[in-house]
């Protein structure tokens, strides 16, 4: 009887599993090709500019050509990140330290959000809101848990923009799905 019992068990994760899988699947192919990132997302001609117009004497103001109305913007160039209200108001700035791979500037959704996960490099982060894939590689915003924001090895390939605590719990309470994140150089 228990190898019996073992077995149903097996068989109904199984079936779980597939149904999980299939769901997963189904969400994917049903997110708009706008709302993934990577090749298919929109590109404004503001926001694909090579280098947005700077305030010299104020460094963290929120640069021109970063797009219009509530969105994220981030700096590639600067590894600043600007939360933005409706009313085109910052509502916070902050440094982040990005993953070995860039997203290419352009504008792009929130698809994806995570509570806590082990990032690529291995190191437990929260707060995760992914906007992108690079070659398979997903790209988003999260904080490690431990708070380090250490440089990323070159050899493995992470996605991860890196935040403080405060910073991530800031974007995750901002940035939920299909939130507009804007990526500049």
């Amino acid at each position: 009887m228990a190898r019996s019992s073992s077995g149903f068990v097996a068989g109904l994760t199984a079936a779980a599993l597939a149904v999980v899988g299939f769901l997963a699947y189904q969400a994917q192919t049903n997110v708009p090709r706008t709302l993934r990132g990577g090749p298919g997302a929109t590109a404004t001609p503001a926001a694909s500019a090579t280098k947005a117009p700077r305030d010299e004497r104020h460094p963290t103001a929120l640069p021109g050509g970063s797009g219009a109305g509530e969105r994220v913007v981030y700096s590639l160039d600067d590894d600043r990140v600007w939360l933005v209200g409706a009313d085109d108001t910052v509502r916070n700035t902050f440094g982040v330290t990005p993953g070995s791979i860039d997203p290419v500037p352009g504008t792009y959704a929130v698809t994806s959000r995570s509570k806590a996960v082990i990032g690529t490099d291995g190191v437990p982060v929260e707060h995760v809101v992914r906007f992108s894939d690079v070659g398979g590689v997903a790209i988003g915003f999260s904080a490690a848990v431990d708070g380090s924001t250490p440089t990323p090895d070159p050899v493995v390939r992470t996605g991860g923009i890196r935040e403080s605590r405060a910073d991530g719990e800031a974007m995750w309470m901002f940035a939920t799905i299909g939130q507009k994140v804007v990526v500049i150089r």
